[in-house]
């Protein structure tokens, strides 16, 4: 990927696509990585750094409790109920991850648990290339849902010692009971409160992002994670540190049953995650697996402190 950026401030944006774009997602890689050497608000997102290690699932589980264990992090995600007490899912995919993205950038920007949401939640989501209304809006609806009700238990290896927490996205619902409203002033309540576990460690241990690079790859949830799991982990190394394809696959796609099907599967997100994160150094083999170097956060240290020890809770 650093090819692409050498090449977009060599030859510009159409010479590029024309010598390396000979696929869509080759094509994708070029426009993103033009996206974000041309932005000039620098605007910043957040996230907790707890989730450069365990992410919520990609697609819809038929199971009401999502596990995903991420070394010295293990994260359960539990289905929330109806008032019928049935499950209503987990949380997934894309949609999900944007709108959690919100609450917390919102959260650490006004250091408050209450996050308006209304017309400022709609135009942040419209920015990040996905819009309420049509075709979106119950799948908006549906994930807002989900992660208004779920339970999130997070659990963390430390000096041969393992700390639990037990909390929630959410204190209070996004949404207005009534389903009976579809228009988009009804999506969203005024505000909602992030629960005060997950808010106090969100604050202690946020992780800034490129909100240009998020628009980028906001239809990829693989992306995401991708570019998140970088944006943390680079920055902290001091010394090259190779990982396995096996290591990977069992952090990104361990329900892949093959190695090599998860192997063409990851490389064009990660492609795409490293289009839009042009401080990265990573060297890709595509026997052995990826290399990573000590590279420059995503964010420039005078813009935003980025945490370097990410814990899930401060209540432990």
């Amino acid at each position: 990927m650093a090819e692409i950026h050498q090449m977009l401030l060599q030859y510009g944006v159409e010479e590029t696509r024309r010598i390396l774009a000979s696929s869509k997602n080759d094509r994708n890689c070029v426009d993103a990585a033009h996206a974000i050497l041309t932005d000039e608000t620098q605007d910043i997102g957040i996230a907790h750094a707890g989730f450069a290690m365990a992410a919520l699932p990609h697609k819809k589980t038929a199971s009401p409790v999502w596990e995903k264990d991420g070394g010295p992090v293990k994260l359960l995600v539990e289905s929330g109920l109806d008032s019928n007490k049935t499950p209503i899912g987990v949380p997934y995919g894309s949609v999900a991850r944007l709108i959690l993205l919100y609450l917390q950038t919102q959260a650490v920007k006004h250091k408050s648990r209450e996050i308006e949401l209304g017309a400022s939640m709609n135009a942040w989501l419209a920015a990040m290339n996905l819009s309420v209304g049509g075709k979106t809006y119950q799948l908006v609806r549906e994930q807002s849902r989900r992660i208004s009700r779920c339970r999130l238990t997070f659990f963390r290896t430390e000096g041969g010692a393992q700390f639990v927490s037990n909390g929630a996205f959410v204190r209070d619902a996004i949404f207005p009971i009534d389903d009976s409203k579809t228009n988009q002033k009804s999506l969203w309540l005024d505000v909602v409160r992030l629960d005060e576990s997950f808010y106090q460690s969100l604050i202690d241990h946020p992780l800034p992002l490129r909100e240009i690079a998020i628009k980028q790859i906001s239809t990829r949830s693989l992306a995401i994670d991708l570019y998140i799991w970088l944006a943390y982990r680079l920055h902290i190394l001091t010394q090259p540190l190779h990982i396995s394809w096996a290591a990977l696959k069992s952090q990104f796609g361990p329900e892949y049953k093959e190695l090599r099907f998860f192997r063409r599967d990851i490389m064009p997100s990660l492609n795409l995650a490293l289009s839009v994160y042009p401080e990265a150094i990573v060297r890709i083999d595509e026997k052995t697996g990826i290399t990573l170097h000590p590279s420059p956060s995503p964010v420039q240290p005078r813009l935003y402190p980025v945490s370097a020890t990410p814990r899930l809770s401060t209540r432990d």
